[in-house]
């Protein structure tokens, strides 16, 4: 279709959808929706055969704002907690999905580059996680308790410490996303190494059920946490880079807003990996081992569901898929 007969065929539904959101209160939030819906359906005809028209960039800033509307309409009845994060957030988990899946696809294959290294390389270890930590875990494990290293300090203080650390590299990875993306891959690339070269040295010194029974305890919070992090900064860098109809600077404040909001969601599971750190992993050579892992595997369980599913639950109610 020609793009003249395209306006001239949706336009007046177009100017119709206008004035529907400016009276959106005599509309239903189901109307809005479906509003919202046929809008999108006219933005990707445009994009894909006008897609440097002005009608695309109308077509775009109309369909953001009955994005808008729909968030509006269903979050009426709701605490601003509660729609933060389970609405907002998941839906925009739902948006930016290809970020989390390439950072998990960037992560993972830098943990198998680490555990390769680590194999092939007797001092690769000591490289990357010094040769006083190495030595220090190796006596620990020639005296039996693997974990050792996690009993040091006090609770509160290890929580403190913990969190602290862990905050800031989230942080790292999140505003490293301004430098097109290449910041977060560095910080990413590093943390993905550090943990298999971790998982690998103990695996040589056989204590590998040890480290994953202790470890992972907090650890499975913190790295999932970390890539989801990671991603974040992706989108920031995506942002600049692929700005599509709009412009660059409108883009990157887009991307920049929302992945703050999803870096924002991650600091709930910081913080229950610092205070898990800093008050469990030191007792797991006195738990049972069915105990532990009931911890690891609910802590996988619950990270995955709310960025993983959720976010598809959330945008099929919301009328968004």
């Amino acid at each position: 279709m020609r793009e003249v007969a395209f306006i001239k065929q949706n336009k007046e539904k177009w100017l119709e959808f206008e004035q529907g959101f400016q009276n959106k209160d005599k509309k239903s939030p189901d109307d809005i929706a479906n509003l919202h819906i046929k809008i999108m359906n006219d933005l990707v005809y445009a994009q894909t055969y006008y897609p440097k028209s002005k009608v695309t960039v109308y077509l775009n800033k109309l369909a953001k704002s009955s994005f808008n509307h729909v968030y509006d309409a269903k979050r009426t009845d709701k605490n601003p907690f509660i729609y933060f994060f389970l609405d907002k957030v998941p839906l925009l988990c739902y948006k930016y999905r290809k970020y989390f899946y390439l950072s998990f696809i960037v992560f993972f294959v830098c943990f198998f580059v680490g555990l390769l290294s680590t194999f092939n390389d007797e001092t690769f270890a000591r490289q990357i996680l010094g040769d006083n930590y190495v030595d220090i875990t190796i006596e620990n494990i020639e005296s039996g308790d693997a974990m050792a290293i996690y009993k040091g300090g006090s609770n509160w203080g290890t929580f403190i410490g913990i969190y602290d650390n862990n905050q800031r590299v989230g942080l790292y990875m999140f505003l490293s996303g301004i430098f097109l993306g290449i910041g977060t891959a560095f910080y990413v690339v590093k943390n993905a190494i550090m943990v298999a070269v971790f998982q690998a040295f103990f695996y040589q010194y056989n204590s590998l059920f040890d480290s994953l029974k202790g470890i992972w305890i907090h650890g499975t919070y913190e790295i999932f946490g970390i890539i989801i992090e990671a991603a974040a900064g992706y989108i920031i860098g995506a942002s600049i880079l692929f700005p599509g109809t709009l412009k660059r600077f409108e883009s990157f404040k887009n991307g920049i807003r929302d992945a703050f909001y999803i870096f924002i969601s991650t600091i709930p599971f910081t913080i229950i990996a610092a205070f898990l750190e800093g008050y469990v992993t030191r007792y797991s050579n006195k738990m049972p081992t069915v105990f532990c892992f009931l911890i690891i595997g609910f802590s996988l369980v619950s990270i995955s569901y709310y960025y993983l599913i959720l976010p598809f639950k959330v945008a099929r109610k919301h009328s968004l898929r």
